[in-house]
C-alpha cells in the first residue's frame, strides 16, 4: 500500500491539505475581493426585485474564472516566487503541488468559469472575462520583469470586475460601466505603489521593476500616487450625476475621497515603509466603504 484513506499517492500529504494547497493556489483573498467588486457593479446595475439566478450563475462564474486566473498566474511566476519572503510560502515554491497540476488545475477553473458566463450570463460578460484573463496573464505578468508601466497595464485588468458585474445584468458596457472601470483603474495606483514600497527589497530580489523598486529618490512613485488619488475624487463623485447611486452616496464619496487624497499626500512627502503602510490600509478601507455606500444608494 502506497498510503492510507485520505492520502494522496504521491506525497502521503491528507487529502485535507491537498484540498487546502488547492485552495491556496486560487489566492483566496484576492479572489474574494474581487468577487466582491465584480458584485458591486451587479448590485447597481440591477433593479428590483433582484435577478437571483442569474446573481447565483454570474458569482459562481466570476468566481471559478478568476481562481483559474490566480492558479495560472502562480504557475507563471512560480520561479519568481520563490525569491521573495512575501511569496515563497505559496504552494508551487513549497513543493506541495508540481507545475503541470497546478496549470491543469488553472487551465479547468478558466475554462469553466468562461464556459459558465458565456452560458449562463451572457457572452459579453464572459468576452470581458477573456480580456481580463489575457491581459493579466499574457500581458501583464511578462511585464513586471521588463518594465515599470507594467503597474499600469495590470490595473486594466484589475479594474474590470465591476465592469463584468454590470455587463451581466445590462449586456451592454455603457458610460455607467466605464464609470466604474475608472474608479478601480485609478485607486489601484495608490494601492499597489504602497505595497512595491513596502516590498521594494522583495521586489528587487525577484527582479519585478515596480516603479517604486527602481526610482531611489521616490519622487515620480510620490508624484503617481498624489495625482491618481486627485483623479479619484471627482471620478467617484459620478455615480450620482450619471443617476445610479444617490445623495448620499455624493457626500459620503466626497468625505472618503478627501481623506483619502490626504493620506496619500502625507505618504507622497515621507515615502517610507510605515507610511506606505499607512497608505494600504486606507486604500484597502476605502473601496469597500465606497462600494458599498454606491450598493446601498443606488
Amino acid at each position: 500500500m502506497t498510503g492510507s484513506v485520505g492520502e494522496s499517492e504521491k506525497t502521503g500529504q491528507p487529502s485535507a491539505g491537498v484540498a487546502k494547497t488547492y485552495f491556496n493556489l486560487t489566492k483566496p483573498r484576492i479572489t474574494f475581493l474581487v468577487v466582491l467588486s465584480a458584485l458591486a457593479g451587479f448590485a447597481v446595475a440591477a433593479d428590483s426585485p433582484v435577478p437571483w439566478i442569474l446573481l447565483g450563475n454570474f458569482t459562481l462564474g466570476i468566481t471559478l474564472l478568476n481562481s483559474g486566473i490566480g492558479a495560472l498566474n502562480q504557475y507563471r511566476e512560480r520561479d519568481l516566487d520563490k525569491l521573495m519572503n512575501r511569496t515563497k510560502v505559496r504552494p508551487l515554491p513549497r513543493g506541495e503541488v508540481t507545475p503541470g497540476r497546478a496549470l491543469a488545475f488553472g487551465v479547468l477553473l478558466t475554462g469553466l468559469g468562461e464556459v459558465w458566463l458565456a452560458t449562463t450570463v451572457n457572452p459579453l460578460t464572459a468576452f470581458w472575462g477573456l480580456v481580463a484573463l489575457v491581459s493579466y496573464l499574457f500581458i501583464y505578468t511578462p511585464l513586471k520583469t521588463r518594465t515599470h508601466w507594467c503597474t499600469f497595464i495590470g490595473a486594466i485588468p484589475g479594474a474590470l470586475p465591476p465592469l463584468l458585474g454590470w455587463t451581466a445584468v445590462r449586456n451592454q458596457t455603457g458610460i455607467e460601466a466605464l464609470v466604474l472601470f475608472g474608479i478601480m483603474f485609478l485607486w489601484q495606483f495608490p494601492h499597489f505603489h504602497a505595497i512595491a514600497t513596502m516590498y521594494r527589497e522583495d521586489y528587487a530580489r525577484a527582479g519585478i521593476r515596480m516603479l517604486p523598486v527602481i526610482e531611489e529618490s521616490g519622487k515620480a512613485t510620490a508624484r503617481q500616487i498624489v495625482l491618481y488619488a486627485l483623479a479619484l475624487l471627482p471620478v467617484s463623485l459620478l455615480p450620482t450625476f450619471l443617476h445610479f447611486s444617490g445623495k448620499i452616496y455624493l457626500v459620503g464619496a466626497l468625505v472618503m475621497g478627501l481623506l483619502f487624497l490626504q493620506v496619500s499626500i502625507r505618504t507622497a512627502r515621507v515615502m517610507s515603509r510605515e507610511e506606505a503602510r499607512r497608505l494600504l490600509k486606507a486604500s484597502v478601507l476605502y473601496l469597500p466603504l465606497l462600494l458599498g455606500l454606491m450598493v446601498l444608494n443606488s
